[in-house]
């Protein structure tokens, strides 16, 4: 996983990367020295966090997605604070949140989801559904992404220099920061990440 996570860091300086296979881990494309079309590299970088998210979120049992981490877990006089730390289930709705936001602004297309409506999903179900909606319209965003637009600067709330393609970018590691976490909270039921166990 460490190398994946670095993969994608790298992504946002980059900007383009040889598309990788998932399935065996085998490296498959263009040879090394052409250039990519953009949104094969971005789609090829999601399609990999959106595998090992999606086996995480069907991983963890529907009695545990309103699991947070909590002082109990820890040696008695250890302080912590777990105040506002989300639940299992609110750490794959914010991801799908994340990726509508993110993928919107990459492409244009609007989001046809009440976006206000998936922080409040709390049942298994509906998360694993929201979440791989979120991915589907992230697909469909990256796909818009050319070699003449890939670039284009755009607008954000956030502080720095965002283009469509180093926003495309960051979303992959924004989804990464969090199945790191999501991975935390199966491990501390037990539960081996699908993407481990391979």
């Amino acid at each position: 996983m460490n190398i994946r996570l670095m993969a994608a860091s790298c992504l946002l300086g980059v900007g383009s990367i040889t598309a990788v296979a998932q399935a065996g881990g085998a490296a498959s494309g263009p040879a090394a020295g052409t250039i990519a079309n953009p949104a094969t590299a971005f789609d090829s970088q999601l399609s990999i966090i959106e595998f090992e998210m999606m086996g995480a979120v069907k991983a963890m049992p529907a009695d545990k997605f309103d699991f947070a981490p909590s002082q109990a877990i820890f040696v008695p006089g250890q302080k912590t604070e777990f105040a506002t730390v989300r639940t299992f289930a609110q750490q794959a709705t914010h991801v799908a949140q994340a990726n509508y936001f993110f993928y919107s602004t990459v492409s244009g297309l609007k989001p046809d989801v009440d976006m206000d409506g998936l922080a409040k999903l709390t049942k298994k179900d509906d998360v694993v559904a929201a979440l791989a909606g979120s991915f589907a319209f992230a697909h469909k965003a990256i796909a818009t992404l050319t070699p003449a637009n890939v670039f284009e600067v755009v607008k954000l709330p956030e502080p720095g220099m965002w283009t469509r393609g180093t926003l495309a970018g960051f979303g992959v590691s924004h989804a990464f920061d969090h199945y790191g976490q999501m991975v935390e909270y199966l491990r501390m039921n037990g539960i081996v990440p699908p993407a481990s166990a391979r």
